[in-house]
């Protein structure tokens, strides 16, 4: 739009004198003319007249006046122009003066008007830098309040995560610490009883292999009594037998009797032997019990420590919880309060 102060209606009368002068209208000419007014506004409206003008230009001329009034009219106009011309003579000379002037001020203020429209399109562009300036620290602004609410949000689920954790870890803790123990009394009973039935599986043992020990040396004497015995018997009998031939008879059967004994003496030997052997058998297979028992033991011992090792990692989780949960604390702590400041307000 154009700025108010010069009208249509002056740009026109000061075509209208140029056109009377025999000058072609131009903005300067007009400007000088007017002796004030914007070149742009002048611009504007001397564009509107040419436009109006070229629209009319089909519009036929109004009809010319009688010869005699032209003639007579151009005679007045000439003779003004003289009494004008002779009375304004000593006037011109300072009119020129007062014109170059007025150009001198017109370029000065064709000047001034460019370096204000240069000022007014640099503020206006500046203006526009601001604006949109203004609309990225209000994005950044509505952003940094959207990553707040949402800080706070994870925050506050993670206290509630951090809060629920804590009683799950302290109700684990409590049931681990629980089952440790029970673990523990488990374990010792087992191990009390193992220790009790080992010890009377070793001294079942000891007293098995006593009287094992006792049985051989008891049939070893026995045996030794007996073949003492028998070896005497055979040397009556041969002494009987060297005295006696007529007692052959009764020697012979005597003699069978005693190797009848002798056959049940070493019957009775196999199965003592035998009943030897078993004994060792069970004192070996008591000696794997205690083996078996050993290895129970062993593997109550492993599965005690493996309890042990999974009760310290569950409260290595929890130290590590805390700290992060304390991070977290500490990150939603440093979070801006306000808004961040707009660094060009000041400006």
């Amino acid at each position: 739009m154009a700025r108010t102060g010069i009208q249509y209606a002056d740009v026109r009368r000061a075509i209208d004198e140029l056109i009377a002068r025999g000058d072609s209208p131009s903005v300067q000419r007009i400007r000088e003319v007017l002796g004030t007014g914007s070149f742009t506004t002048i611009s504007e409206h001397f564009r509107y007249w040419r436009d109006e003008r070229e629209k009319n230009r089909d519009v036929p001329p109004p009809r010319e006046l009688p010869e005699a009034i032209v003639s007579l009219a151009t005679d007045m106009w000439r003779q003004a122009q003289d009494v004008a011309n002779e009375g304004l003579a000593h006037y011109r000379e300072e009119a020129n003066r007062e014109v170059e002037k007025a150009r001198q001020e017109a370029r000065k203020a064709r000047q001034e008007a460019d370096n204000a429209a240069q000022r007014e399109s640099a503020l206006a562009e500046h203006l526009r830098h601001r604006e949109a300036h203004i609309e990225g620290l209000g994005a950044q602004l509505a952003e940094s309040r959207t990553q707040q609410e949402q800080l706070q949000s994870r925050s506050d689920s993670a206290e509630q995560a951090c809060r629920a954790l804590k009683e799950e870890v302290a109700e684990r803790d409590a049931r681990l610490e629980q089952q440790a123990r029970a673990h523990s009394d488990n374990v010792g009973q087992q191990r009390a009883a193992f220790d009790r039935q080992l010890a009377e599986e070793q001294q079942r043992n000891e007293t098995t292999e006593g009287k094992l020990l006792a049985l051989l040396d008891g049939l070893r004497q026995e045996r030794a009594d007996d073949d003492k015995a028998h070896q005497k018997r055979v040397r009556q009998l041969e002494a009987r037998l060297e005295k006696s031939a007529g007692e052959n008879q009764r020697v012979r059967q005597e003699l069978k009797a005693a190797r009848d004994a002798e056959s049940q003496w070493q019957k009775r030997h196999g199965q003592l032997e035998d009943r030897l052997l078993e004994q060792k058998k069970a004192v070996e297979e008591a000696g794997s019990e205690m083996d078996r028992l050993q290895e129970r033991l062993s593997r109550a011992e492993r599965e005690l420590e493996q309890e042990r090792e999974r009760y310290r990692r569950e409260c290595d989780w929890q130290a590590s919880l805390g700290q992060r949960l304390e991070a977290l604390q500490k990150q939603v702590a440093t979070l801006p309060a306000q808004p961040p400041r707009d660094p060009g307000a000041s400006s």
